[in-house]
């Protein structure tokens, strides 16, 4: 499974691509970030990073698409430059009919360090480890971008296919209902 992770952001929005499978050993394919000025109008940069995410689906043909699931912060217009841009996201992904899942922060750490609380430096030290990096991908947004691609392979891969299983459950019982 390939998966595009996005950590996003109105400023720097990291995104990270990752080949692998549960149980399997992850291969980094890219890791970037998209930057747009603080000084350019909302809507131009949103428009920005539009055009970035899909030069890297059209460049990378992911499998999935995992962004960080937004939440409550004390900064309101971080949050909504945040909401944005991981709308931005989602809406390149289905373009491309593309699965998309959203992962908390807790989520992500857990499934990378075994610690839902784990800090961004411990992160990056296991995002680099897992993909046998020799330095740590900079700025931490890049990092947390592939934090989250590492986290869809583990935990989304097995997520969706039971998901398709109970649909599939549900569909045999109802076929079997109606006969």
């Amino acid at each position: 499974m390939r998966v595009l992770g996005v950590d996003p952001g109105l400023t720097r929005c990291g995104v990270g691509v990752v080949d692998g499978a549960p149980g399997r050993t992850l291969h980094l394919v890219d890791v970037g970030v998209v930057r747009t000025g603080a000084d350019v109008p909302v809507p131009l940069r949103l428009v920005a990073i539009e055009r970035e995410l899909d030069a890297w689906v059209d460049r990378c043909q992911p499998d999935a698409v995992a962004v960080e699931r937004v939440f409550s912060q004390h900064n309101v217009r971080t949050v909504m430059g945040t909401a944005q841009a991981s709308a931005v996201a989602m809406l390149v992904a289905a373009r491309h009919g593309l699965p998309v899942a959203l992962h908390t922060p807790s989520e992500v750490k857990a499934a990378v360090s075994g610690n839902g609380r784990a800090d961004k430096a411990q992160v990056a030290m296991m995002v680099t480890r897992l993909l046998r990096l020799t330095s740590t991908p900079k700025p931490a947004d890049a990092s947390d971008a592939l934090a989250l691609a590492i986290c869809h392979v583990w935990r989304g891969g097995a997520a969706a296919r039971l998901d398709a299983a109970v649909v599939a459950q549900r569909a045999r019982l109802a076929t079997a209902v109606s006969r």
